[in-house]
């Protein structure tokens, strides 16, 4: 099982797995995958954080994430 740590951005979760920004563009963060994306408001965005402007459930979100087969670390 891989494990996401929702304490660290976007971008350094994405260095771990590339994986990542696909997954979540597909659980509804879509602007991630537009170019630059990653390298700007990833460098600073968390799930969490990201989750919420986004208008999205966290709890959703790590539903789909455990779906996946993440484990979540808060």
């Amino acid at each position: 099982m891989k494990v996401i740590d929702f304490r660290k951005t976007v971008y350094e979760l994405w260095k771990e797995d590339n994986n990542i920004s696909h997954i979540l563009a597909e659980i509804g963060f879509k602007d991630i995958t537009k170019p630059g994306m990653l390298t700007t408001a990833g460098r600073f965005m968390t799930i969490p954080k990201g989750a919420k402007a986004k208008g999205l459930s966290l709890d959703e979100v790590k539903k789909e994430l455990i779906k996946r087969g993440y484990e979540i670390k808060e």
